[in-house]
């Protein structure tokens, strides 16, 4: 920014649009005679090219008028915090220089600035005289260095005005001044202190705006931003409000110091000018810092740009550990530890996760209690065996939230809480989540505010974009958690019965043991359940076989459900989960066997396991069904509409069973009967899954489905949700 700052040709600001700026006040920015006198004051811009780093100097400045700009009731009363930070400064070797080659300048326009003010000079002739002085720097070094030559008359007033009191010598400097007298007829003299406070602390907020323009990184921000061009045109009369303020300011010290308590009585009107001036400021600072604020949304996007361009190119490196990714994704700083032990609650660094196998759990604020409780279950079942290296690794909970929605206490209670949940590590506060990162999360991962699991090596390398799907179907045992892992995993998997239920409920694994018959089944459709457990009780009794039931509900229709789940319980029609966690779990399993499927780019393979998985999901929308297994082997999986017909009609096929078989008889039958009545099948995939296939087959017939849109809004705080429907032609 430094040569916009030190062209000339670029700062002149037209009439019409400095009178833009303030619109219904007009009157208080520029006028005609304004712009004549902007004319003269940009005639005595010539630069040098010297670069002056303002910003030391304006914290000195700052320091000096924060602590001299007091309440006149409490004059007497010192500040004491933050004396050791401008001690600080002033120790650092380049400041001192800096000093040293300015207090000249400095120096000269004090003296300059108190002489006319004793002198009754005009206030725009001295302003001019000032930037005559000031003529080689740029324009923010002007009006620092101007205002740190208020900052030495105005500091001294006050300094002397808080220490008379309790120092003879200081005492003595004050009767000079007549300050005893000025502090005699403080409560006169109130409206023009406070007026004058106001002022003062309008020119620093000013400053301080010009001063940042000049700080902008090039790097991410030229003059061909228009917010920046506006701005810069507008600088210079920016600095000459500043000054000329800061001259009326000096004006009024040496009022106070030279003229005799008689003249007090037009305290008023003196305030009305000083209050005029800071509403002057006011509005040119309100301008500013909205171009400023435009300036730094172009820069935050500049600067985001490169950060994911950087992160996408650290991922093709190779490296010899993974912290350069971790630091990148977390947080790239060392001024704090950004992780939260679960374990202990202690904040810890990323130095935990050095070269260890690192599972980063993304997801929302909203992420379920059911979600946690399984992942929490499969997360200990891993620690059980520390020394088996096999199966260890670290999990990393990082909550990804809209920026663009302003953050609540409410959010984060709600943060807090489900933070406090999780035994593993977590990021301590989803605002060190670079935006950048956010949006390589959601456009390389694929993230839509379901939660994912990236699995990432020692050395930082994705080995699977996202294993949830994995540790739902297998848990630990998927570990690694590398696609090749859940590649080999499928090629050993059959369509049998622990594929359904294995982890959920140790109760099925016995009865599979035991080789008994069991009917799996769901649907909320409670008429349909009655009839179909007393039929298939009644078959069971006619056959002589052993037979289990149990009900595992529907993926959604909760209520419905805790319905079924009483009057089945209570009409002791079966066996049924009561908790509807192991529900959720169950249907969150056969889901993420479809979409490890869609991940692997198998979803259309003609294996059995996939149209199965296919048939269950598509039964779960409409009616009830039923999955019967002899021990693991699974005999028939079909839609209600043809199981029940099947079950009911056992004295029709009762004498195949010694040729056949039970099993034989009952799969001959249950196929004679299917397609009558069947449903179309459907497959609905929420946009968050983030993975959509382009096309699927039919389970069942085998042809290409209807690819459609739906929109679902389920009348509670989520919404509307937007899906796209497959529907079988």
């Amino acid at each position: 920014m430094a040569s916009m700052f030190n062209n000339k040709q670029l700062v002149p600001a037209a009439p019409s649009a400095l009178q833009q700026m303030t619109r219904g006040d007009r009157g208080t920015f520029l006028s005609s005679d304004d712009n004549v006198m902007m004319k003269q004051i940009v005639a005595t811009h010539t630069p040098d090219g010297r670069e002056v780093d303002v910003r030391p100097l304006l914290q000195i400045v700052e320091d000096i008028l924060n602590r001299a700009t007091l309440n006149v009731d409490t004059v007497a009363t010192v500040k004491e915090g933050g004396l050791e930070a401008v001690e600080d400064r002033t120790r650092q070797t380049g400041f001192t220089i800096m000093i040293e080659a300015l207090s000249y300048t400095i120096d000269r326009l004090s003296c300059e600035i108190s002489c006319k003010s004793l002198g009754g000079s005009d206030a725009h002739t001295t302003t001019v005289s000032l930037f005559n002085h000031l003529s080689s720097y740029s324009w923010d070094a002007k009006v620092v260095l101007a205002l740190a030559a208020f900052a030495l008359t105005y500091g001294e007033f006050w300094l002397l005005a808080q220490i008379y009191p309790s120092n003879q010598l200081a005492k003595s400097m004050a009767i000079l001044k007549q300050l005893p007298t000025v502090m005699e007829h403080s409560g006169t003299l109130k409206p023009r202190f406070d007026a004058l406070n106001n002022l003062i602390r309008a020119m620093l907020d000013l400053t301080r705006c010009i001063v940042e323009f000049k700080e902008l990184p090039s790097t991410y921000i030229s003059q061909d931003v228009p917010a920046l061009a506006t701005a810069l045109a507008h600088v210079p009369t920016a600095v000459y409000w500043t000054v000329r303020s800061l001259v009326a300011c000096a004006a009024q010290i040496a009022g106070f110091t030279s003229t005799s308590h008689e003249l007090y009585i037009g305290a008023t009107a003196e305030a009305w000018e000083l209050s005029s001036l800071a509403h002057k400021i006011n509005n040119i600072h309100e301008h500013l810092k909205k171009q400023l604020a435009i300036c730094y949304q172009h820069i935050e996007e500049k600067k985001s740009v490169d950060t994911y361009n950087t992160l996408i190119g650290l991922f093709d490196m190779i490296h010899i550990d993974n912290m350069k990714i971790l630091k990148a994704l977390i947080y790239a700083k060392d001024d704090i530890h950004p992780l939260v032990d679960g374990a202990t609650k202690r904040r810890v660094n990323l130095d935990v996760l050095r070269r260890k196998s690192v599972l980063l759990l993304i997801s929302g604020l909203d992420i379920s209690h059911d979600e946690l409780a399984i992942l929490e279950q499969i997360y200990n079942e891993s620690r059980v065996h520390p020394t088996r290296m096999d199966n260890q690794f670290e999990l990393v909970w990082i909550p990804i939230v809209d920026r663009s929605i302003q953050w609540t206490d409410a959010m984060q209670r709600q943060f807090e809480t489900v933070q406090s949940t999780m035994p593993w590590y977590s990021v301590y506060h989803p605002s060190l989540i670079d935006r950048s990162v956010i949006r390589f999360i959601r456009e390389k991962w694929h993230f839509r505010n379901k939660p994912i699991l990236v699995v990432m090596d020692g050395q930082g390398r994705v080995l699977c974009p996202n294993a949830i799907h994995m540790m739902w179907i297998w848990g630990s045992a998927a570990f690694p958690f590398t696609s090749t892992k859940e590649e080999a995993l499928w090629k050993d998997e059959t369509w049998r019965l622990e594929l359904l239920v294995d982890g959920i409920d140790p109760k099925i694994l016995e009865w599979i043991q035991q080789k008994k018959y069991i009917f799996v089944y769901g649907g909320d459709d409670i008429e349909w359940i009655r009839r179909f457990t007393r039929a298939a009780r009644a078959t069971a009794t006619a056959e002589g076989i052993p037979l289990e039931m149990v009900y595992v509900g529907k993926s959604t229709k909760n209520d419905q459900v805790h319905r079924a789940i009483s009057i089945i319980g209570g009409e002791q029609l079966s066996y049924c989960w009561h908790d509807l966690t192991m529900i959720w779990f169950f249907w969150t399993r056969i889901q993420s066997m479809l979409y490890s499927k869609i991940q692997q780019g198998r979803a259309d393979e003609n294996d059995p396991v996939t149209q199965e998985i296919k048939k269950l999901l598509c039964y779960d929308r409409d009616g009830g069904w039923a999955v019967l297994s002899r021990g693991s082997d699974v005999i028939a999986n079909g839609h209600g509409s043809t199981m029940l017909p099947t079950i009911s009609e056992y004295d029709v096929w009762k004498r195949n069973i010694p040729a056949m078989g039970f099993d034989g008889a009952f799969r001959d039958h249950y196929k004679k009967l299917q397609g009558e009545g069947q449903p179309c099948y459907r497959f609905d995939f929420p946009f968050s899954i983030g993975r959509i296939p382009e096309h699927m087959k039919c389970p069942e017939c085998l042809r290409m489905m209807e690819k459609l849109f739906s929109f679902k809004c389920c009348h509670n705080d989520e919404g509307v949700t937007t899906t796209t429907g497959l529907i079988s032609t």
